[in-house]
């Protein structure tokens, strides 16, 4: 039997794990362009490589999606969440030992089919926290992949510096199999199999395909996402096309990553109450407005104070965009249908995960990386046109999540 102070417990103690997870995978993966040049030889299409290489995980995650919740159903996610954390901590490991890119690859393989840590996180948080704290819950939860965010670049930054890529790898598998031991002893979850058959997705599909609303928010997910990851492969390459050594290349795009992180962490609860008296269309229009004008202006700033400033600036604007569509969703989606509402959306951003740093690599190799920052404040800029003109032809009533 459950204990009434359980879903705090489980709030806690995945927060925790969550962050962990989180500060494994940014302890590493934004360097893996210099991991591919420096250690697997790669001189040609180096931004293709590292765009595929991030990219590949997410997608083999998306198509496995469906197949680990069934399995989710059946004996609940805390075994998911076990599972997944082994397996990546695993995964990341195993990098200590690559020589060559075709393994490097093989392993990224297998870390998209052990993947799903953080959205199995929401979705138990979700199902095992009482309705009246629902909100109040996924908003608290949200905040852990933002704050590992800014410890794991920045670490993984000064560990390189000081000792070595390869190093980090152990870390982050050390760091990501703790976050599955957290959840093995400390997570109290009270399973009951689902009943009846599952949902379809295409089911799920054409119902919010019913609803224009959810259409646009669903579109604006993956264009968001896409835009976020678009640069995950290139802004360490950036960095050194700034004139910072190969040796600081890490330590400086690591600051560069956590500035993004910090600004969201200080600025999210703001954007969030704000969004909940004027309505989060209006949070949502700014966010996107001034994520543009950061990545735009970046033709402005060549060194890499001015960069990291900027960084700084878009994150405190941008920090409203991913709340303000999440309590949109919640407000759009009728009772019955929103847990489903939020999986498809969940869906949209995986697929911008995937597109992004593929998108990116192909471009920043093509026309090179300041006109990638271009290419991606245009379509924010109109993706925010977009919500504008939208609200002016809906009325908005506030939303107070609790």
């Amino acid at each position: 039997m459950s204990h009434p102070s359980d879903w705090k417990r489980n709030l806690f103690v995945l927060w925790i794990g969550l962050f962990l997870n989180h500060v494994a995978y940014t302890l590493s993966v934004p360097f893996f362009p210099i991991f591919l040049e420096t250690d697997l030889g790669i001189r040609h299409g180096l931004e293709v490589w590292a765009g595929i290489s991030i990219s590949l995980s997410f997608l083999i995650s998306g198509l496995c999606a469906p197949f680990w919740g069934s399995i989710a159903d059946k004996y609940g996610k805390k075994p998911m969440l076990i599972r997944s954390g082994i397996g990546l901590g695993l995964a990341h490991l195993a990098n200590y030992w690559v020589y060559d890119p075709i393994s490097f690859i093989a392993i990224r393989i297998f870390q998209g089919l052990m993947a799903g840590f953080s959205p199995v996180s929401v979705a138990f948080i979700g199902a095992n926290t009482p309705e009246k704290h629902v909100g109040y819950a996924l908003g608290v939860i949200s905040t852990a992949t933002a704050a590992g965010g800014i410890l794991g670049p920045f670490a993984g930054g000064l560990l390189i510096h000081w000792v070595g890529l390869r190093e980090c790898f152990i870390a982050s598998g050390i760091i990501t199999i703790a976050s599955a031991a957290m959840v093995m002893f400390g997570v109290r979850e009270i399973h009951r199999p689902a009943q009846g058959g599952r949902s379809r997705v295409w089911d799920d599909i054409r119902h919010a395909a019913g609803d224009a609303r959810l259409l646009r928010i669903f579109a604006l997910i993956f264009i968001v996402s896409t835009s976020v990851t678009i640069l995950e492969p290139l802004l360490t390459l950036y960095v050194v096309q700034l004139g910072i050594g190969a040796g600081s290349a890490a330590l400086s795009s690591g600051i560069v990553f956590s500035a993004v992180g910090v600004a969201t962490v200080l600025m999210g609860p703001f954007w969030g109450k704000l969004g909940g008296r004027i309505g989060y269309e209006k949070t949502l229009f700014v966010g996107l407005l001034g994520g543009a004008l950061g990545n735009l202006l970046q033709l402005a700033f060549h060194n890499i104070v001015g960069f990291g400033l900027l960084r700084f600036g878009y994150g405190l604007f941008f920090a409203a965009v991913f709340p303000a569509m999440n309590a949109l969703i919640v407000k759009y989606a009728n009772t019955e249908f929103r847990g489903r509402a939020v999986s498809l959306s969940q869906t949209c951003s995986q697929f911008g995960i995937v597109a992004g740093p593929l998108l990116g690599g192909l471009l920043g190799g093509w026309i090179g990386i300041p006109f990638v920052f271009v290419l991606t404040g245009v379509t924010l800029l109109l993706s925010a046109w977009n919500v504008r003109m939208t609200g002016r032809r809906t009325k908005e009533l506030p939303l107070q999540l609790h």
